[in-house]
């Protein structure tokens, strides 16, 4: 999900800025295909528990040090395959028919 905070962190050696934490493969194939049709190079990793076993959830980040998703998306700067603009509903993998309801009407 979105949060405002913008953070950098390394995966595989490169210094990444944070899209999500906790992704599934489902979630990250979904977000990878976007972010790669926008021209993202996306880099993923999976998350360790404190005592450093590995988790079933991943790390999402983007070689942009610049990039942050919440910004992008509720500037309407990111756009899906079939070339309609990415909005929230589509991005949080909502119900289909939150797709073209602008962010502020949907009631959640």
């Amino acid at each position: 999900m979105l949060k405002g905070k913008h953070t950098v962190i390394e995966i595989a050696g490169v210094r990444c800025t944070v899209v999500e934490t906790g992704a599934s493969d489902e979630r990250i194939a979904f977000i990878k295909e976007i972010l790669e049709f926008n021209g993202y190079e996306v880099k993923t990793e999976k998350e360790k528990a404190k005592d450093g076993t590995l988790l079933a959830t991943s790390v999402i980040g983007v070689t942009d040090i610049l990039f942050n998703a919440m910004i992008n998306l509720y500037e309407r700067k990111l756009l899906r395959k079939d070339g309609h603009i990415l909005n929230p509903s589509y991005w949080n993998q909502w119900p289909e028919k939150d797709w073209d309801v602008p962010y502020y009407q949907v009631q959640r």
